[in-house]
């Protein structure tokens, strides 16, 4: 019997959290828009600060209800890449859901406060102000979207234990758009 030498080729590492590398990069891009979009809003709107607050006057009442839907989002996002990381499909598919439907919340109960805001397009802060809360509404649909899709995925079997990324990296980007509201919370809505 011939002897066969061992085999020296170095075992091939199996590639991991490439999603979640990319999600981490997609949500730095997105929250310098947004956090750039802010800062020229509080730019334009300390130009005339007593204009501005005779004439927009915005309750904090919807601004705070949507800040505990995106904390409360918070919490079921992680719950689902928690969930996944155990291999448990069901927890995690509920988790997704949940935070779907308080992702939608968020949106739906944006779009309420600029229709019943009335704030013109003409005037300066006002381009401005829909422009941040419009930049961090598009993030916030493309992280839902993502999040869906991946949904689909677990679903369909493809995370688990072995690979828990699949609910990790909607998990990256939707935390930072849960981040993004605190400081447009506090510059647009409580520092008016």
């Amino acid at each position: 019997m011939p002897l066969v030498p061992p085999d020296t080729t170095p075992a091939v590492r199996p590639r991991r959290r490439q999603a979640v590398f990319g999600a981490s990069y997609a949500a730095a891009g997105a929250a310098m828009l947004v956090l750039t979009l802010l800062a020229l809003y509080l730019e334009v709107r300390s130009g005339d600060r007593s204009a501005w607050l005779a004439q927009n006057q915005i309750s904090l009442a919807q601004p705070n209800v949507q800040l505990f839907t995106l904390v409360m989002s918070a919490v079921t996002m992680q719950w689902a890449a928690w969930a996944i990381a155990r291999d448990e499909r069901g927890q995690a598919l509920w988790a997704s859901g949940i935070t779907l439907l308080l992702g939608l919340a968020f949106i739906n109960q944006t779009w309420f406060l600029w229709t019943n805001l009335g704030l013109p397009l003409t005037n300066a802060a006002g381009k401005w102000f829909y422009a941040v809360t419009g930049a961090h509404v598009a993030v916030a649909a493309i992280a839902l979207l993502y999040l869906l899709l991946m949904a689909f995925r677990v679903l369909g079997g493809s995370f688990g234990s072995r690979l828990p990324e699949g609910l990790s990296a909607p998990a990256v980007l939707w935390h930072v758009v849960v981040l993004l509201y605190v400081p447009i919370w506090i510059g647009v809505y409580v520092a008016k």
